[in-house]
C-alpha cells in the first residue's frame, strides 16, 4: 500500500537534535556573558554574586563537553549524524549548487553537500573559540581561565584578540547559516527548522532506506559520559591558578 504524502520518515536523533539546540543557547549564553563580562556586571543570586566573566568559562566548558560530544557522535551515531555521511569533495560539492538552481533538484535526506561544509565550519570556529577561551583572563584580571597561567602574558593577549575576532565572524557565519535555512523553508519548501525540532522529514524526500530506526540512546549516553569526562580531566589537568592576592588590590 504506497505512503500518504504527509508521512514522515525519522532522519536526525534525539542527540543529535539536543546537541544542535544546546549548542545554539550555548553561543547565545557565551555572548550575553561575555557582554555583561566587559561593563564589569555580576549576577546575584540570593545573598551570593557571580562574576559573568566567570559564568562565561563555565558555559565554554559545557560548550566543550557538546563539541567532544558531536565528535564522538560523528563517527558512532546514527546514519545521518556521521561526518562519513555527508561529508562531500568539491565536486559533489559544486554539482549539488549547481542543482539547486535547476528543474531537477532532489532534496537531501540529511544534510546536503553546502550544509554539511557549513556544519564543518561552525564545529570548527566554535571549537576555536573554545579553545582561546581557556587561556583567557578577564578585563578586571580577577577571574583567570583554568590554563591562563600555563602561558605568557603576550600569548594570552593574542589568544584573547583571536577570540574576539573569531567570534566576531561566528556571528557572520551564522548569519549566513539562518539565511540559507530560510532559502530552503521559503524557496526550496523545506521545513529544516521542523526537522531539527522533530527529526522527521516528508517521506517522499527520504528514500525509505536512508531513514533511522531510532536515536541509539544506550550509545549516546555512554558518549555523554566519555564527553563528560573529557572536560573533567581537562579541567583536573590545568594548571594551579595563582592565589587571589597575586592579582593586587582589588
Amino acid at each position: 500500500m504506497p505512503e500518504k504524502a504527509s508521512s514522515k520518515r525519522l532522519v536526525w536523533d534525539l542527540p543529535l537534535r539536543l546537541f544542535h539546540w544546546l549548542l545554539v543557547l550555548s553561543i547565545a549564553a557565551s555572548w550575553y556573558t561575555a557582554e555583561k563580562s566587559n561593563q564589569g556586571e555580576f549576577l546575584e543570586i540570593g545573598e551570593q554574586f557571580y562574576g559573568y566573566a566567570q559564568i562565561h568559562f563555565w558555559i565554554g566548558y559545557w560548550t566543550i563537553g557538546l563539541l567532544v560530544f558531536r565528535v564522538i557522535w560523528g563517527f558512532v551515531g546514527p546514519r545521518h549524524a556521521r561526518f562519513s555521511s555527508f561529508i562531500k569533495g568539491p565536486a559533489k560539492t559544486l554539482e549539488y549548487l549547481r542543482s539547486v538552481r535547476g528543474p531537477g533538484y532532489v532534496p537531501a535526506p540529511g544534510h546536503n553537500p553546502l550544509g554539511a561544509w557549513s556544519v564543518v565550519v561552525l564545529l570548527a570556529m566554535v571549537s576555536a573559540q573554545a579553545f582561546t577561551g581557556l587561556f583567557l583572563i578577564d578585563n578586571t584580571e580577577i577571574y583567570l581561565a583554568p590554563y591562563n597561567p600555563a602561558v605568557e602574558a603576550a600569548t594570552a593577549s593574542r589568544f584573547k584578540a583571536f577570540h574576539v575576532a573569531n567570534f566576531d565572524v561566528l556571528l557572520w557565519v551564522i548569519g549566513l547559516h539562518i539565511l540559507a535555512v530560510l532559502f530552503y523553508v521559503f524557496v526550496k519548501r523545506q521545513n529544516l527548522v521542523g526537522a531539527m525540532i522533530t527529526g522527521k522529514k516528508p517521506a517522499d524526500q527520504v528514500p525509505p532506506q536512508e531513514a533511522i530506526a531510532g536515536s541509539q540512546w544506550l550509545k549516546a549516553l555512554v558518549v555523554i559520559l566519555v564527553s563528560a569526562f573529557a572536560v573533567w580531566l581537562l579541567l583536573e589537568l590545568a594548571p594551579p591558578l595563582p592565589e587571589f592576592e597575586d592579582y593586587g588590590d582589588y
